[in-house]
């Protein structure tokens, strides 16, 4: 099986909308500030529901956010 990397631009977005502190995000998806730095620095993969979550809180589509990469 292929390795798929999940790449976003979550922080691109957040600081976009007047620079969104990540802990001010975090509180709108409803997880810690320390959760929402791991998805900005794509150590870690939200499940679907955190991504549409952001998606929403940062109004935008889940699509301009997150995206599959191919190794």
């Amino acid at each position: 099986m292929k390795e798929v990397v999940i790449t976003n631009h979550v922080k691109v977005r957040r600081i976009e909308l007047g620079n969104l502190t990540q802990g001010d995000l975090a509180k709108q998806v409803g997880v810690t500030r320390q959760t929402m730095n791991l998805i900005e620095a794509q150590k870690y993969n939200p499940t679907i529901k955190v991504c549409l979550l952001i998606a929403a809180a940062l109004d935008t589509s889940i699509e301009k956010l997150f995206w599959l990469e191919e190794d």
